[in-house]
């Protein structure tokens, strides 16, 4: 009878539309990690390429990129599914071990890390490599929303949230040390979001996110000017404002944005057609089953297909704001406004520096892009908005 009962309550929308993105996101993910380089290599003629079927297409697909998201993906669904069995209320007993799990787990990314592309994000356990502040994502959502719980009616004025500020700045930092500014900024939306429908003055919490911003944007701009220091490498900094002018660096930090805009833009309406996008074939576009997945996407189906995926992520978003309003206390509520702004930011920041008015931050495409710790993430994610959903009013098990 409770199984019955739990299946019957579950917000079937959500859950649908969620793994219609992720079986969309394995199509792309097949093409975009497709290598047809050494087709051009032994000189072979590019227009016989063109002109193979969709059959023949497919069978050039690397399988074992699909393969490991599509055991990621199930791996993660089967993570929610044990979330939606422990009463989300349950985990407050809980928070403060959590936040202190979460420092020590971030910490020894510091010490024991796998170094790539330039940061210390990863650990090895065994042949399983895992990214610890995707996992402390969730890990704040759950704590911040019971911080904030108990202060319900107490976020009146600055110096009330400053405590806010310092309970994610501790774990914020040190993903930054890694350095992971993408991961760092989107805590920043993650308390932003939160703090906006906790506090009992939120046109004062958007005074502080603009204040912010604005000190932000003069830091950076006092670098530029006069050389003053900001706690950014060169590099990073680079990445945060080319994309204001992408072509000051052809070769470059500009590179990647330059060719996304390219793909994008050369691919009409129905766009080039599935594992026919030059820029991704041809190997122009970077990092094309990651960070820069929708511009394979755009380039290979066009304004149709992004459109389509756009509308999708609207669908998932609109559930999780309903599942917020419905909430039956302000725990639940928070928890779904903390996972709701997580995914918001994902998507605007990721789809938006493909086309040249977002940073590039390195942030993917969440249950689109390829990678296994994201992916057991987010769907971890949603097994916390359809527990707050499936406990909306009183069920007996």
């Amino acid at each position: 009878m409770g199984t019955r009962r739990l299946w019957k309550n579950l917000d079937f929308t959500l859950m649908g539309t969620t793994w219609i993105i992720i079986i969309f996101g394995l199509i792309i993910i097949g093409s975009a990690s497709t290598d047809f380089g050494w087709w051009t290599r032994l000189g072979l003629d590019i227009d016989k390429l063109l002109e193979a079927n969709i059959l023949q297409r497919l069978l050039w697909m690397k399988k074992e990129y699909v393969y490991k998201q599509l055991i990621w993906a199930l791996l993660g669904t089967l993570v929610a599914a044990a979330v939606l069995y422990i009463p989300y209320e349950d985990w407050r007993k809980y928070t403060g071990h959590l936040y202190v799990l979460n420092l020590l787990m971030l910490g020894a990314v510091l010490v024991l890390g796998q170094t790539a592309m330039g940061a210390q994000r990863w650990i090895n356990i065994g042949p399983f490599v895992f990214q610890p502040s995707e996992f402390a994502k969730l890990i704040i959502i759950i704590t911040l929303a019971d911080f904030l719980a108990k202060r319900e009616g107490q976020l009146r004025s600055l110096k009330e949230m400053l405590p806010c500020f310092i309970f994610v700045g501790a774990p914020m930092a040190l993903i930054l040390m890694q350095p992971d500014l993408g991961t760092s900024l989107v805590f920043m939306a993650i308390l932003f979001g939160m703090l906006f429908m906790a506090s009992s003055r939120p046109f004062l919490v958007v005074g502080t996110f603009g204040a912010g911003l604005a000190g932000v944007v003069g830091m950076i701009w006092s670098h530029l000017k006069f050389g003053t220091w900001i706690p950014l490498h060169d590099y990073q900094l680079k990445r945060l404002i080319i994309f204001l002018d992408p072509w000051s660096d052809i070769q470059g930090a500009g590179y990647h944005v330059i060719q996304s805009q390219i793909a994008i833009g050369s691919s009409g309406f129905w766009g080039k057609g599935l594992m026919l996008g030059t820029q991704s074939f041809l190997e122009f576009l970077p990092i094309r089953h990651t960070d820069f997945i929708f511009s394979v996407l755009a380039e290979e189906f066009g304004f149709l297909g992004a459109f389509l995926l756009l509308v999708l992520y609207g669908v998932f978003l609109y559930r999780g704001v309903r599942i917020a309003a419905e909430a039956k206390d302000t725990f639940g509520l928070l928890l779904a406004v903390g996972v709701v702004s997580m995914f918001t930011f994902h998507i605007l920041v990721n789809v938006g520096m493909t086309v040249a008015i977002m940073p590039i931050t390195g942030l993917p495409l969440p249950l689109f892009s390829y990678g296994g710790s994201n992916m057991i993430t987010n769907l971890t994610a949603i097994g916390i908005l359809l527990n707050v959903y499936l406990r909306r009013q009183k069920i007996i098990f």
